[in-house]
């Protein structure tokens, strides 16, 4: 589809954001497990006094319906089971969304598990989508605690990442989880997830020009 470029930016897999969605192995529990994705295509207004968060837009490519970003939200309970892709209320169609690399070698190896179930999973999954989409509220509630809501998120990240990297990851990999191993890796991720929680309360508040 084409999209107005002077009105909006155009985020696809060049962006940072989801280049990083793409490239992230612990990424694979969100998506795969709970089910949490990002559109391949994401639209951001240029202009307005707006944060980002109200700035972004999801367009539907087989109806043209442009979704306010907070449909797909923790807010409305849609952020998560979106394994197909993100619901168009308007059409009834999926919004394709980008697939982590890590997640793609899982399916590809374990298709043969599942493959045999693979249309009749996504049919009941399209099925509920309708019911989950009934009270949607496009209010966007007012910010609170804005501080400890960025600590909250980026050390639960943190410990997110920690988990996986530092203990999961190696155990596949049949690799020693050692006691100097566990202590670098935690102030290590500690930090990382402060810095990814105060990035994203940058990023979530910046105003459009």
């Amino acid at each position: 589809m084409n999209y107005d470029k002077q009105k909006y930016k155009v985020w696809n897999w060049k962006s940072p954001v989801i280049l990083h969605w793409i490239i992230n192995p612990g990424l694979v529990v969100n998506e795969l497990i709970l089910g949490q994705t990002i559109p391949k295509v994401m639209l951001i207004e240029r202009t307005g006094k707006k944060p980002f968060y109200q700035r972004s837009l999801v367009p539907c490519p087989h109806c043209g319906e442009l979704h306010l970003g907070v449909k797909y939200s923790v807010q409305n309970k849609t952020a998560l089971k979106n394994w197909y892709g993100f619901y168009c209320d308007n059409c009834s169609k999926i919004i394709p969304v980008q697939r982590n690399l890590t997640s793609m070698i899982v399916l590809a190896l374990t298709f043969p598990i599942w493959g045999w179930f693979h249309k009749t999973l996504k049919q009941n999954w399209l099925d509920k989508q309708a019911d989950r989409y009934k009270s949607i509220n496009l209010e966007i509630p007012e910010k609170k605690n804005s501080t400890k809501n960025w600590l909250k998120k980026g050390v639960l990240f943190g410990v997110f990442m920690f988990v996986i990297m530092q203990i999961i990851f190696p155990l596949i990999e049949k690799e020693e989880v050692t006691q100097k191993s566990i202590l670098i890796g935690i102030p290590v991720w500690l930090i990382t997830g402060l810095g990814w929680g105060l990035t994203m309360k940058w990023w979530m508040n910046k105003k459009g020009k």
